[in-house]
Order: structure tokens, then C-alpha cells, then sequence
């Protein structure tokens, strides 16, 4: 049963997301349990330092343990002040009013801190993906949650390039996973097309992400929160799939935007909780859909200076295609990981790849004015102009001509 509320009109308080908060977890047997709750890091916004405080004066009193880990999946991980930011509490004050509390990083590339909890046949996963994958896939978690309870994942829910929405057992796989079903969901993803995928709530990799989920031995209870902008518009407590649906329905008529025309040129200027084009990228994703053949979208954030903190050797040694490009010269590209593949893919849009004469074609053109150097742009195979030359309210007010100005971008999706 969910218990949870929202709407796409009013705005939830802090009073009613505690008293939500407190009459969900009344009947959940916790006390002298250990608890882990999984979050997401600084890109994604939330509530976290509300729900962290909650959290604590709720729940921490009545079990040994309430621990959080930060679902990173394949992100860096978060250094101590960023944490402190995260959760909006200095580790001393932390420790002086949850002295039973830590917060752990997700080491997606440290064998020693995962396990091996189940494998996905071949067949099955055939199934699942309606016969776009055929590999046995081993799913791998993070080692720690053997040593809790009880999971609960608290994170939010918005439209969601790889997986359709995110949000649910997300924060399980690939939020806390190990390499093989990252890189198998990803590049599953990349196969269906970030175009084809996002804002769409039943999709393959869901699928794939929920079956997975079924391997994990510890009861999970979802905490999965809406929102638009800053403002918390729903919050729905339960079963991790049912609570995530929820939140997935109201998301979608919260956080996607159906525009009356494709716009010839969109100026995307991503949020700075973003800190390279891997996460930035969301300013390109979250604005295909209502671009125009032929188009182009300039992601506009004088901010990021890196490709990816993570994996920018792969980005730049494999470079930014369109899906066609790496699936007509597979032999060239197998050995890569599926999630940079899917990452490549997904930033450079629907587009085509002629193998007979080497010529690819983009649907669209996607633009860096960025602090990105043009050398580096041109070596990963995307446009590059110069901030310093841009106005963003150049585009502002001018739908009617083809001109789109996305502020804050990354999180709400357009359509035409």
C-alpha cells in the first residue's frame, strides 16, 4: 500500500511531509534494526536536507543503525563538503545529533565493495529487452546492504533519458551497482534511443532495472518525492515500484513541457549542480524532442571546464556519435564499455551512419559554448561556440520565430 500525496497545483510543507514521513514508517518493524538509506548525490535536486533531518529525529531514536549511502552509479564520488551540503549539516553537528549515522560513497570500481547477487540469463534478458540484448548478465550490488535490515531509497523522480523515469529501484541499479548491469542498461538504453525513452514510464531498461531488483534479499521501502523546480509537489511512501509509479504519473504531468512547434534553435543552459558534460549533458537530452530537423541546441554553461571527471580518456578517444555509428562498425567498438557507448549516443541525438561511404549524419547539431576548449570539442566530434559571444536573451521571447531559451535545464523535458 502507498501511502503519499500530491498535486501538480500545491506545494507539500515540511509539517505534512513529517507527519507523511512519521505515520508511514509508524507500522514498519525497525526498532533495533539496522537502516540504510540509499540518496542521490548533488545532481539531482531534492529535499535531501529536509528529508536527512526527518529522517534522524524519526527514525533515529528507534534503530541501531540509520546509515545513508549516495547512489553514484558512475559518478565521482562526493568529497566531505559536498556531502555536508548534500544533507545540509556539517559532519560535526552530524555527529553530535545522529551519533548512530554515517553517509558512504558508492564505489561503482572497487571490486572488493560489490557482490554478486543473481544472474540474468540470456534468454530472460532477450525477453526483457524484447530482443534488442541477448547476455547473460551478473547483478552486481554494493556488498553494504548485507550488513543493514532494512533499505529504504529516498530520491526523486523526474523524466529520465536511459531508464524513461527515474527514481525507484534506480537508486538500486545503477545507483549502487557494479560495472556489467550499468553497462548493460545503458547501452540497452542507447539501443532504444534516449528520443524513444525518456518521459516514457514502461521501457526495456525499466524492465531490466525491476527484474534485477528482485534479487535483492533485504525489504526495500521508497521514499519518492516530486518535484518542479525546488518545490515539492508529491511524495509517495510504499513498495518500490508502486510508490515509484506514483511519483512517475505526476512527474510526467509536472516536469514535461508539450510545445506547440519544434524550435529550430534551443539555447540550454544547464543547472550548475552539474560540474561536467557527463552530468550537463541532461540540457541536450531533456530539449531533443522539440527540436527541429536540422536544428541545434547549444548547451550554454561558461561553468564546465570537463568532459567527464569519470571517463573523459574514453569520451575522447571514442568521441560523440550517433547510435548507427558504433552498431554498423561493431567489431571497431565492441571492447568499449556500453555505458560511455549509450552516454556518446545520447548527446549527439538521432541521426544515421552509412557504412559504405563513412558518412554520418545527425539529426540535429549539438553545440558547446562551454569553458571546454574548441579543440577539445572538435576532437569529441560536437560544435563549439564561444560563451563570450553568446546573449542568452538573445532567445528569450522568440518561440514564435524558432527560438528557444531553457533556463535552469535538466530536469524538465520538452516536447513537441
Amino acid at each position: 500500500m502507498v501511502n503519499g500525496a500530491g498535486s501538480t497545483s500545491s506545494i507539500l510543507s515540511a509539517e505534512q511531509v513529517r507527519d507523511l514521513l512519521a505515520s508511514s514508517l509508524e507500522d514498519v518493524t525497525l526498532d533495533a534494526k539496522r537502516v540504510l538509506v540509499l540518496i542521490p548525490d548533488g545532481t539531482r535536486t531534492a529535499p535531501i536536507p529536509l528529508m536527512f533531518r526527518l529522517l534522524g529525529e524519526i527514525l533515529g531514536p528507534r534503530v541501531a543503525r540509520l546509515d545513508y549511502l549516495i547512489a553514484l552509479g558512475t559518478h565521482q564520488p562526493m568529497s566531505s563538503g559536498a556531502i555536508d551540503r548534500l544533507v545540509g549539516m556539517e559532519a560535526i553537528e552530524r555527529a553530535a545529533r545522529y551519533p548512530n549515522t554515517a553517509i558512504h560513497n558508492h564505489r561503482w570500481d572497487q571490486p572488493e565493495a560489490l557482490t554478486t547477487i543473481g544472474t540474468i540469463g540470456r534468454a530472460e534478458a532477450e525477453s526483457l529487452t524484447g530482443g534488442l540484448l541477448a547476455a547473460d548478465v551478473p547483478v552486481t550490488l554494493n556488498r553494504m546492504i548485507f550488513d543493514y535490515d532494512q533499505l529504504i531509497i529516498c530520491g526523486p523522480v523526474f523524466p529520465h533519458e536511459v531508464a524513461g523515469f527515474s527514481g525507484g529501484a534506480k537508486y538500486l541499479f545503477p545507483g549502487i551497482a557494479g560495472a556489467d548491469i550499468i553497462h548493460f542498461t545503458h547501452w540497452l538504453g542507447a539501443l532504444v534511443t534516449s528520443f524513444h525513452t525518456i518521459g516514457i514510464k514502461e521501457t526495456p531498461v525499466r524492465r531490466v532495472i525491476e527484474r534485477a531488483a528482485a534479487f535483492v534479499d533485504r525489504p526495500i521501502l521508497l521514499l519518492a518525492m516530486v518535484l518542479r523546480g525546488a518545490d515539492l509537489h508529491g511524495l509517495y511512501i510504499g513498495p518500490h515500484r508502486e510508490a515509484w509509479s506514483a511519483a512517475a504519473d505526476l512527474s510526467a504531468r509536472l516536469n514535461i513541457v508539450q510545445a506547440s512547434r519544434r524550435y529550430t534553435s534551443v539555447l540550454s543552459m544547464p543547472s550548475e549542480i552539474y560540474d561536467d558534460l557527463w552530468t550537463a549533458a541532461k540540457a541536450m537530452y531533456k530539449t531533443e524532442p522539440a527540436i527541429a530537423d536540422g536544428g541545434e541546441v547549444i548547451i550554454y554553461a561558461p561553468h564546465i571546464t570537463e568532459v567527464s571527471y569519470t571517463h573523459g580518456a574514453l569520451i575522447d578517444a571514442v568521441g560523440y556519435h550517433v547510435r548507427d555509428y558504433f552498431t554498423k562498425q561493431w567489431e571497431r567498438f565492441k571492447h568499449v564499455p556500453g555505458g560511455i557507448l549509450a552516454h556518446s549516443t545520447h548527446v549527439k541525438g538521432l541521426g544515421t551512419y552509412d557504412s559504405a561511404t563513412g558518412i554520418e549524419t545527425p539529426r540535429i547539431t549539438v553545440t558547446l559554448a562551454t569553458g571546454i576548449p574548441e579543440a577539445r570539442c572538435r576532437q569529441i566530434n560536437l560544435g563549439y561556440r564561444d560563451y563570450r559571444a553568446l546573449d542568452p536573451q538573445a532567445w528569450a521571447g522568440r518561440e514564435a520565430e524558432g527560438r528557444l531559451l531553457v533556463p535552469h535545464a535538466g530536469e524538465v523535458l520538452f516536447r513537441a
